[in-house]
């Protein structure tokens, strides 16, 4: 009998735990779709605008030409249409027209670099060039013997600026030489000593200067009283700061 009993208390409780552990599993609720119920508003363009800006020139993008060719293009049109045909009658004209353009290509790079350096192409290509006379030997005796300050007032004095720059250039390489900053040898370049110079300030302000000197003394240059007084003042300054 108490077998009965326990084994009934036993099956109600397993009924009542499987029953709430059912309920509380939570249900599965349909997915509803919401409809877009916000208005919609229909952009309208312009159409008298577009139409007007259909009609300015800046927006004509057809490649169609609104008006009669001009002069200048009936000039071109011309030498083309004449280059054409002298070319069209030269064998190996193709060949002909490369090597043309790459010869013109050099002469310009190297008119460019000329001009850049202050020298006159065309004198130099006419033969013409102004010879420089060298008043002094850029060598280590004459170098320590020229009065500088004298010949300096003298250049000046003619009226001769070019020479006046140089003898700076040259009292400043003396200088340079006095205080060990530079050795001085006669075969050696100016960027030479430029790269000599330790302290990197007197190394840039010294390119500055040769950089002066070279294009008023081999480019033949012609500079004025205002253009010497500044370059003047330059080697001043660095001269004092040595």
């Amino acid at each position: 009998m108490l077998k009965l009993f326990t084994a009934f208390i036993f099956t109600l409780v397993l009924t009542l735990f499987l029953t709430s552990t059912v309920a509380a599993v939570p249900k599965k609720l349909p997915q509803q779709i919401k409809t877009d119920s916000s208005k919609i508003s229909v952009k309208k363009f312009d159409a008298k605008a577009i139409e007007k800006l259909k009609a300015e020139k800046d927006f004509n993008y057809n490649g169609e030409s609104t008006g009669e060719p001009t002069w200048w293009d009936i000039f071109w049109q011309w030498v083309w249409n004449t280059l054409g045909k002298i070319f069209n009658s030269i064998p190996y004209s193709g060949k002909i027209l490369k090597y043309l353009l790459i010869a013109l290509s050099i002469a310009l790079l190297a008119y460019i670099i000329l001009k850049s350096l202050g020298i006159d192409a065309m004198r130099l290509l006419s033969g013409n060039a102004k010879k420089v006379d060298i008043a002094y030997s850029e060598s280590l005796e004459n170098i320590h013997e020229i009065n500088f300050d004298d010949e300096i007032e003298k250049a000046t004095a003619n009226l001769d600026y070019r020479l006046a720059i140089r003898l700076l250039y040259l009292k400043c390489l003396k200088q340079l030489s006095d205080k060990n900053l530079i050795q001085w040898q006669i075969d050696k370049t100016n960027s030479a000593y430029q790269h000599e110079l330790a302290d990197q300030q007197q190394k840039q302000i010294f390119g500055l200067l040769t950089r002066q000197f070279e294009y008023v003394w081999y480019g033949d240059f012609t500079i004025d009283k205002n253009a010497f007084g500044n370059i003047n003042l330059l080697f001043q300054n660095f001269n004092k700061q040595l």
